[in-house]
């Protein structure tokens, strides 16, 4: 039986979604241990033992897998973001798609066609925002930068492979202001400190950047100078926020915007359609892979030009709004009232007249549709991380729409919901991973289910 400190052999033989490799010890028991990869063969030490696995760190590699690199990042092993710098690329993917399928499969119970996963051209500085938490360290040092894995200290980070150069730039010009002007930082112990993250985001076609400050109060002392240092350094800077977020909370934006420099947004380009982004707005992280993912999803509804299109979970009205000239009507739904609000900007921005957006959580409108008789004839899904669950499946079967398009963050929670729709007439036709956020644990999907024939309600 293993102990902790014990050290074994381990050939690592899978990997988990999260970035750690598993292999079995001699008397069966998994071993996860982070920073490998399927094929290395290891000398590991146990570090936790529970009843049926463990938990081991890397103390030798005896020979390396064909699919391990060197990582490119210094902050790789101490940065909770990234999980899959130390294998190729080509080994990632495979991972990630494996990951959707077993999901599907195991949790679902569904047998589907799968298509090969919409892979990155490339796989950095492909992120258009970044929440950079601020703080410092036990010695009084300002840290700006990342939370290290499952904790909240923070990794001090100047430049992020996977963010654009521009925001190493705003970090610069941040970290020097704070230092030069003596400016106080949040301790989430005591409550107490101004400056609590930094918020910034660019539009990928248009080069827009957008620079966000969320402060424990209205603003920071000297603020004219940081604004007018930022617009000096940054020619493309189009707007300063300051966001007052007073509470005791986890969630990074408070309620209240206020606008220091510009109009408080930017504008991006997806898909032919301009958009407008404010902090609050919800827009895709990496705009090249969405474009190949809402491309997938126009795929699969297959619109012909005479259908009413329901969009649930709408945001801005992203995915909705690019297929719009593709349907008859287009009606989304949208539980955040700032989302729907540009989302209607967004609309008439683009010239779009046959779309209209409700301020409703989503299984609240597909209820009080259904009772107005609306009856669509393909619905998008692009849920939270939490999925739609089992309540709105049913709404959604009562309405009876011909297909149902399902764009997934998360493959369990998928996976749950394809399983309540084969329950309830819909049978899964298809499903694509997405490669959104390369070197991460994260992989997206979208799903094409179809109304079964012969089921009745």
């Amino acid at each position: 039986m293993l102990k902790k400190n014990d050290i074994i052999s381990l050939q690592i033989t899978s990997a988990t979604a999260e970035g750690s490799g598993v292999g079995r010890a001699e008397d069966g028991t998994a071993v996860f241990v982070p920073l490998s990869a399927v094929g290395d063969e290891l000398r590991v030490r146990i570090v936790k033992v529970k009843k049926t696995y463990a938990f081991g760190r890397i103390e030798e590699i005896v020979a390396p897998s064909e699919a391990r690199i060197e990582p490119d990042c210094p902050l790789f092993r101490q940065c909770g973001g990234c999980v899959w710098r130390h294998i190729t690329y080509a080994e990632e993917c495979r991972v990630k798609e494996q990951k959707v399928r077993d999901a599907v499969e195991r949790i679902g119970g569904i047998q589907t066609a799968f298509q090969p996963i919409l892979a990155c051209d490339t796989t950095d500085r492909y992120r258009n925002k970044a929440q950079l938490p601020v703080g410092r360290d036990k010695d009084g040092r300002l840290q700006i930068g990342f939370y290290a894995f499952h904790s909240h200290r923070i990794i001090d980070c100047k430049d992020c492979a996977l963010q654009p150069k521009q925001f190493a730039e705003v970090i610069r010009v941040t970290r020097d202001f704070v230092n030069d002007y003596d400016i106080s930082v949040y301790d989430e112990a005591t409550g107490k400190g101004r400056l609590r993250h930094l918020y910034i985001r660019l539009g990928e076609v248009t080069n827009e950047l957008m620079v966000c400050y969320v402060v424990n109060g209205n603003g920071l002392k000297h603020e004219d100078i940081l604004v007018q240092t930022l617009r000096e350094t940054l020619p493309n800077l189009k707007t300063v926020v300051f966001n007052s977020n007073r509470e005791n909370t986890n969630v990074i934006l408070g309620k209240k915007n206020r606008i220091a420099y510009g109009n408080g947004c930017i504008e991006d380009v997806l898909c032919g359609l301009t958009f407008k982004i404010s902090p609050f707005s919800f827009w895709q992280v990496n705009r090249t892979q969405a474009e190949k993912l809402y491309a997938k999803a126009r795929e699969y509804a297959a619109l012909s030009g005479d259908e009413l299109l329901l969009d649930l979970y709408c945001g801005t009205g992203t995915i909705g709004l690019t297929m719009a000239r593709d349907c008859r009507s287009l009606v989304g739904v949208e539980i955040i009232p700032d989302a729907v609000r540009d989302a209607e900007e967004n609309a008439a921005r683009n010239g779009i007249r046959n779309a209209r957006f409700i301020c409703a959580d989503a299984p609240e409108a597909a209820e009080r549709l259904r009772k107005e008789g609306l009856s669509p004839n393909v619905v998008i899904l692009d849920p939270p991380r939490k999925g739609c669950g089992e309540e709105l499946v049913k709404t959604i079967r009562q309405m009876e729409p011909q297909r149902v398009v399902y764009v997934s963050c998360d493959p369990a929670t998928l996976a749950r919901d394809l399983k309540y729709f084969s329950e309830n007439g819909y049978v899964t036709c298809e499903v694509t991973p997405c490669d959104m956020f390369s070197r991460t644990a994260h992989v997206e999907s979208v799903a094409l289910l179809k109304r079964t024939k012969n089921y009745t309600i």
